[in-house]
Formats: structure tokens, sequence, C-alpha cells
């Protein structure tokens, strides 16, 4: 199997003295694992930054053993952001999730197209809001739609418009800007929040059915905002 594709790096790992086993996610053929042979090299190793967007040739002896990369840069990402503490976590959280929650060589074109949006959202002025909305629109690509607007309750409390959480069980307020999605928010604690609110349905709807623990990085991001 021999094919010529572009993607994002979304994980590497030592596999011997020179090489590298890593995860890329492409366009044509979803989460691909494979070894980079001379990735620990000078030549190649500065632009093999988790998140960054690679020309790969892969080839292997057949779809049942791994195989290997030929990688070129293609776009170089992530340096754009080594003086951004923030913004660089939240690369890697956003590649670990979907390392995390993808399967092995299933093509899913909205998922690809995400990653190529994430990066123009990291130039938005609300990107911490916009970052929520696309890790919504990560579990929806997958198939978890969590729709706020149907489980919560609009309420006027001291001439301020809050939503109320249905649940019979535990009543929670919901950060106006999940709801009213055009709403501007730069308070850090209704974005700390809607990340909290995300992590418990990450969690309990996705992570825990299927085995799974919470990504450090994504715990780690959340962190940089406290």
């Amino acid at each position: 199997m021999i094919w010529d594709d572009i993607g994002f790096l979304l994980n590497k790992n030592r596999y011997n003295e020179n090489s590298l086993i890593s995860e890329i996610y492409t366009k044509n053929f979803g989460k691909v694992s494979g070894i980079i042979f001379g990735g620990t090299s000078k030549k190649i190793k500065n632009y093999l930054q988790i998140g960054n967007k690679l020309y790969v040739n892969y080839n292997s002896k057949n779809e049942n053993s791994m195989g290997y990369f030929k990688v070129e840069i293609e776009e170089a990402l992530s340096p754009l952001y080594f003086d951004n503490h923030q913004k660089l976590t939240c690369i890697s959280s956003a590649m670990n999730l979907v390392k995390l929650l993808t399967a092995e060589s299933q093509k899913n074109a909205k998922i690809f197209s995400l990653l190529e949006e994430f990066y123009i959202l990291l130039n938005s002025k609300d990107w911490i809001k916009n970052y929520i909305f696309w890790e919504l629109e990560l579990f929806k690509s997958l198939g978890y739609d969590l729709n706020f607007e149907n489980l919560v309750n609009e309420k006027i409390i001291g001439d301020q418009k809050q939503y109320i959480s249905k649940s019979s069980t535990e009543k929670r307020i919901i950060p106006n800007f999940l709801i009213d999605k055009n709403n501007s928010t730069e308070d850090i604690g209704s974005l700390l929040t809607g990340l909290k609110l995300l992590s418990d349905y990450l969690e309990k709807s996705i992570l825990k059915p299927n085995n799974l623990n919470q990504p450090i990085s994504r715990l780690q991001f959340i962190n940089t905002l406290k």
C-alpha cells in the first residue's frame, strides 16, 4: 500500500535511536500510524512539531502491518505560537483529543476540516470561546451532539438573563454564551465554566463508556486559564 496525502501531526514517540512512531490525521485516510525513519535527525525533527501540517508519503506491506512515512513540511503552524503558552497548550489539547477519539484509518472529512479551522480560530479575538465551540463540533462529528438549547430553562434573575439546566438532580447555571452563540465574552469565569461543562460531558458520555481517560494536555490547557 502506497499513497501520498497531507495531514496534521497528532502524536510522536521515539521508536529507536533514529526513528519515531507517529500518528497523523490525513485528509483522505483519517488517522494513520507509521514510523518516521530518521525522525530524530536535525534535518527534519524541527518541523515534526505536534500540530504541524505535513505532506506525507506512506508505504506499508499490507493493511495489517505498520508502514512508514516520508514527510515534508506543508505548513509550520505550531512554531507560530511558541511564545504563547496558552495557545501552545491548546494546540496540544486539540491534537490529543483528535488522537484519542478517532479510529485508525477511518476517513472523516469533517474532522480534517475542523483541524484546518482550528488555526483560524486561534487568531480570533474570542479564541477561547471559539475553541469551546470547536470541541462541541468535534464531539458532534463523532456522533455525540450536545445541544445546550434543549437542556436549559431561561430565567430573569435580578434583571439579568440566566440559563438554568433542566436536570431534576442538579441545577446548574449554563453560561449565556453557550446558548446565545453570538454573545461575545471575555469573562474567564464563564469560559472556565463552559470548559468544565464540556469536560463533564466528555468524561461521562464519551471517555468512561470507552474506558478512556481525560487527556492530560486538556487539563493542562484549562489550568493555564485559571
